[in-house]
Formats: structure tokens, C-alpha cells, sequence
């Protein structure tokens, strides 16, 4: 199979398990169930391509393995994260908004525009199996990458879950741990995993595919991710404008004094 059938047939792919979701989404009146597939649906991405384009080179199972460790983590985080706690606010501010039009435009603006984001982050995963090199150092250095981003969020998600288990902490500013060094230790590990896992198909050949790990960048920076939370949290949370001040907000710093 070649490349443009291979992206063709993930796209579509997609494009049809985001529609189940949507469908899905409808009865239970919450579109946040499109959040905890995210990390699946590379999953998804990963293994289709693995068994589809049968790869020649080991980098093939390789981003097959770290894509599923990495998707199936934050998956399962989100989703004991989200149990029971209804829909997400931003969805809800979308359903207010647009009313009885709300249905048909999550699927476009919601459903179907992640899947897309995805299959473009995902373009280094669908090309591994069409590189011809066989593993070397900067797949060493894209493993070690994806090692300290996956361990990194790991860590982050549980000192973060941990913070919130103690009803002490309720309405608190969690600022230990990693949390100490960088407002958002999850977003930092994200950021290192999508770098980690296009140096491996870099490794390949595919080194035009960097444009996956700067949408990524994007994403997390300035538009899902720190920009969208940092807003919240400003308005929302006491002693967070002090935390800003003497925390970096994205790579991992030592705290200010000031």
C-alpha cells in the first residue's frame, strides 16, 4: 500500500469512529467523551498502520509500542479523571451558545476537527513503515526524548491527582513537585512525546513530517492547552496570579525567589 492510500484509509478511519463518538455523544448530552479518545484514536492510527503497511524496519513497532503506551496512559487518566463529572465547561459554553444548532455543529467543530488535528499530528506514526534505514543514534536520541516527556506527564497527572485527593488541598494552588519547576508538567511531557516520537521517523527519512510535532507545539502552547487553562485558572483560582509570577509556565524552570 503506499503512503497517500495509507493516509486515506486512517483519514476515513477517523473521520467514521469520530461519527460513532458523535452519535454516542448525542444521548448522553456530552461532547467531553471526545477528549478521553484522543489518546485512542492515535492508538488506532498506530496499529492500523503497523499491520496495513507491514513495516520492514523494527521503527515500525517501535512507534506502534510508544504511541499505545502514550495514548492508553492518558486515555485511561482522563477518563477516571472526567468519571461522573459531566460535560466539560468549554463544551457547554459551545451548547449554550448555539442552542438547538449545538448537535450538528459539535460534529464539524468538534468531533471531526480533533480527528483531522490528529491524523496530522499523527503523520510521523503513518510514515515509519515506509522508511528504509534501519535504527540508529537519533532514534536513540527520539526514544530517550519520549522517555522523559512520557515519564514527565506520568508523573505530573499523579502528583496532580494526589494534590486534589486531600480535601485539605480543595481550592489550593498545587505547586510542589513538578509542578514547582513548570505550570504545566503535562503539557511539557506531551510536548517532548510528539518531539521524541518524529525524531524516530526522522531516523527513517521522514523528516519532512516536523511540521506533526510543531502543530503539536501549537496546540499546547497557544491554543488548547497553556493559553486556554491559564485563562481559567487566572479567573477561577486564588493565589494562582503568585504562582505565575515565580513559576515558568511551560519548560521546567527553577522557581523564582522574587
Amino acid at each position: 500500500m503506499s503512503l497517500f492510500n495509507l493516509l486515506l484509509l486512517n483519514l476515513t478511519l477517523i473521520a467514521g469512529v469520530m461519527f460513532v463518538l458523535w452519535l454516542i455523544s448525542l444521548p448522553l448530552r456530552n461532547a467531553s467523551i471526545v477528549d478521553v479518545f484522543w489518546g485512542v484514536g492515535f492508538v488506532i492510527i498506530a496499529w492500523v498502520t503497523t499491520f496495513v503497511a507491514k513495516p520492514t524496519s523494527p521503527r515500525g513497532m517501535l512507534t506502534c509500542v510508544l504511541t499505545s503506551l502514550w495514548g492508553l496512559r492518558l486515555a485511561g487518566y482522563l477518563g477516571w479523571r472526567n468519571l461522573g463529572k459531566g460535560e466539560d465547561h468549554r463544551y457547554r459554553a459551545m451548547r449554550e451558545r448555539f442552542g438547538h444548532r449545538f448537535p450538528l455543529t459539535s460534529l464539524f467543530a468538534v468531533f471531526w476537527l480533533q480527528g483531522f488535528i490528529m491524523w496530522l499530528v499523527a503523520f510521523p506514526i503513518q510514515t515509519v513503515p515506509f522508511g528504509v534505514a534501519q535504527l540508529g543514534w537519533i532514534d536513540g536520541i527520539g526514544v530517550t526524548v519520549w522517555l522523559v516527556g512520557w515519564l514527565f506527564e506520568s508523573v505530573g497527572d499523579l502528583q496532580l491527582a494526589r494534590f486534589k485527593m486531600n480535601p485539605n488541598h480543595r481550592g489550593k494552588v498545587m505547586d510542589r513537585g513538578l509542578w514547582r519547576y513548570t505550570r504545566h508538567p503535562n503539557y511539557f511531557g506531551d510536548f517532548l512525546v510528539w518531539w521524541g516520537l518524529y525524531l524516530i521517523a526522522a531516523g527513517g527519512g521522514a523528516w519532512w513530517t516536523i511540521f506533526s510535532p510543531i502543530l503539536m507545539s501549537v496546540l499546547l502552547l497557544r491554543v488548547s492547552g497553556v493559553t486556554l487553562l491559564e485563562h481559567s485558572l487566572a479567573k477561577n483560582r486564588p493565589g494562582y496570579a503568585d504562582y505565575v509570577t515565580r513559576t515558568s509556565a511551560f519548560f521546567p524552570w527553577p522557581p523564582s525567589q522574587s
